[in-house]
Formats: structure tokens, C-alpha cells, sequence
């Protein structure tokens, strides 16, 4: 897994920060698209092509991030899924009309555009059209979860692809549902802690590095906690963080928590988790082989990377942190 260290990306990335939070560190809003819209086409193309509702939407899913990383190369053109074809793949490569609509003519020029609502037409603008046209190159695979993982290489040509949509599917198989945008503070509120904005300052141990990611201050034991629904992607020791655990959200977000006494030993690689389940608890693990303990004062390294498709990017997690937190805290004393 690919990530960015070194001090002189950090101009990179903060040029990537701007667009995940926009203007002076705001947060972005929740996906705007309509759920229940989108659950009902996934449910009938479902019943058409065969392929489980959460297989659909995890697909979409994946390309609404990739959409969201790289606005300026991926044009949605949908209204409510993401899909994202180029004109040429759509309307086939030699086609002296990139704007084709003819499926005949599209099948002729070997472009994949399929006519998936029966309107003669096989539109690259139209929802249903555009998830059913990728559905139909999944579709000769054959339906078990392996020959899925085989149709979605053959289509992106990207393991990494793959194993996103794969785990976006285990999330909505799991949870059953599409509406999973809730969020946690990573330990419990009322607790003891401390923590400021740490991300971009510089690291020495281990080479010249920029620190990706917030640190809460807190005494050993306290609960660390999953702020999201998402997947358990990793789980053990690395000399940086020492015990750690990863887990990649449905925002394609790999959320990193570092540092940690101790795993919580009910939760597994591939596990679904729910925002607010305790994950392990704060130490001081890191910096050395495995074991070393005690280098530093015991805190949580609270970090977030985005998926760009093939590469990921570190940006700063506490203004996140900062709403997750008042939110939380507003439950709290409303009573929820």
C-alpha cells in the first residue's frame, strides 16, 4: 500500500485537503444522492441480471469515490449512480460517434453501452443503462463471490479495484442497509483526553517524515473505538505504529488507530464493524520490533488516508475529529 512520507509531499497533499474539505478546512457534506432511489434500482437490476443488490451497490459505490477523488477527470454524468464510462469504451473505440446510442451500432464498434430501461436507446446518461451496461461485463463470470472478484478484474484490471468493491459489498451484505453515513468520536466521550490539529509536523524516528494524522492524548486502557461503518483491512504490529488496526469505510477512507496496549480480540481481518464498537485501547506501542513499549507517552494515532484508485493520500483528520466529537457530545445530551 502505497502512501506519501516524505515532507516535500506535503504541498501535494495539502493541495489534496482543499479539495476533501474545501475552503478554510470545512467538511463536505453527506453523499447527496437519494438513497431509496438507489436501492430500488439496485433491487431491479438485481432481479434482472442476477447479481446480489449489495454487489450492485458496491460497485457504484466505488466509482462515486473514485468520482469524488478525481472530479476533474471522471464527469458524472448520471443522476443518481456514479458509473463512470468514457465515451470511447461506451460507444466503442473506432466509433466516429463518441455520443453513439444505437446499441447496434455500439455492439458493431465493440463499445460495451447497453439499452438497460427498453427504450431503444443505449444512453450513457441514463442510470439505469449505465449500471446495467457494467453489470452485463460481470455477468459471464457467473454469480458465486469468486467469479465476481474474476469479472471486476477483468473489467478494471486493478487488484486493488477489486478487493474495494469486494469489501464495500461485505459492508452492505452485512448491515443490510445503504444508509451507513454515521460517525464516532474515536473514544468515548466523557473519558480523559486531549488533542490538537498534529498533522504535517515533521517525524524523525525512522527517517526524515511528515506525521500523518492526529494524536489523542489519553491514559492506557481507554477504549478505542471504530468511528465508522466499514471493514477491518488490517490488524497487528508495525514499527511505526506498533499495535495497530486499519479499516477502509464505504468513503474508500482508511481510517488508521496506532499505538494501541491491545486489540480487542473478538474482531478479526474482514470483520464489519459499527461506529462506536471498541477495537482495542490506548497505549504506547511503536518504534521498534515487536513488543516495544513506552517510548512516548501513551496516546492514540488517529489517521485517514483516501483511495485515488492507485494510490492513497494522507490528509488531516481533525477537523473530522472536531465534528464527530460535538456530535457526538450533542447525542449525548439530547438523550439519543
Amino acid at each position: 500500500m502505497k502512501r506519501f512520507r516524505s515532507i516535500a509531499a506535503a504541498a501535494a497533499i495539502g493541495a489534496f485537503i482543499c479539495a476533501a474539505f474545501g475552503p478554510a478546512g470545512s467538511v463536505k457534506a453527506a453523499d447527496p444522492r437519494p438513497t431509496e432511489e438507489r436501492q430500488q434500482l439496485y433491487d431491479s437490476l438485481s432481479a434482472v441480471t442476477g447479481i446480489p443488490w449489495y454487489r450492485l451497490a458496491a460497485l457504484d459505490q466505488y466509482e462515486h469515490t473514485l468520482t469524488m477523488a478525481r472530479p476533474k477527470t471522471r464527469q458524472k454524468t448520471g443522476r443518481i449512480v456514479s458509473i463512470y464510462v468514457p465515451e470511447e469504451k461506451w460507444s466503442g473505440p473506432l466509433n466516429p460517434d463518441p455520443e453513439e446510442t444505437d446499441p447496434a451500432v455500439i455492439r458493431w464498434f465493440g463499445g460495451i453501452g447497453w439499452d438497460g430501461n427498453g427504450d431503444g436507446r443505449a444512453e450513457r446518461t441514463n442510470d439505469i443503462d449505465l449500471l446495467y451496461s457494467v453489470a452485463r461485463q460481470l455477468i459471464p463470470y457467473g454469480q458465486s463471490e469468486d467469479d465476481f472478484a474474476v469479472g471486476l478484474w477483468e473489467y478494471y484490471r486493478n487488484t486493488r479495484a477489486v478487493q474495494r468493491v469486494n469489501q464495500f459489498a461485505k459492508i452492505y451484505q452485512a448491515l443490510d442497509k445503504l444508509e451507513l453515513n454515521d460517525h464516532a468520536f474515536p473514544l468515548p466521550i466523557g473519558t480523559s483526553y486531549s488533542y490538537r490539529s498534529t498533522w504535517g509536523t515533521s517525524r524523525s524516528w525512522g527517517g526524515r517524515r511528515i506525521h500523518e494524522g492526529t494524536d489523542i492524548f489519553a491514559s492506557y486502557g481507554v477504549p478505542v473505538r471504530s468511528t465508522c461503518y466499514g471493514i477491518v483491512e488490517v490488524k497487528g504490529w508495525n514499527p511505526y505504529g506498533g499495535w495497530r488496526i486499519g479499516i477502509r469505510d464505504l468513503n474508500n477512507y482508511y481510517h488508521y488507530y496506532a499505538h494501541l496496549s491491545g486489540f480487542n480480540k473478538s474482531i478479526k481481518v474482514g470483520d464489519v464493524l459499527k461506529p462506536g464498537q471498541v477495537v482495542g485501547w490506548v497505549g504506547s506501542s511503536g518504534y521498534g520490533k515487536p513488543g516495544t513499549q513506552g517510548k512516548f507517552p501513551p496516546h492514540l494515532h488517529y489517521g485517514i488516508y483516501r483511495d485515488r484508485g492507485l494510490i492513497e493520500w494522507s490528509f488531516d483528520p481533525y477537523p473530522l475529529l472536531k465534528r464527530w466529537e460535538a456530535d457526538e457530545r450533542k447525542k449525548i445530551k439530547s438523550g439519543r
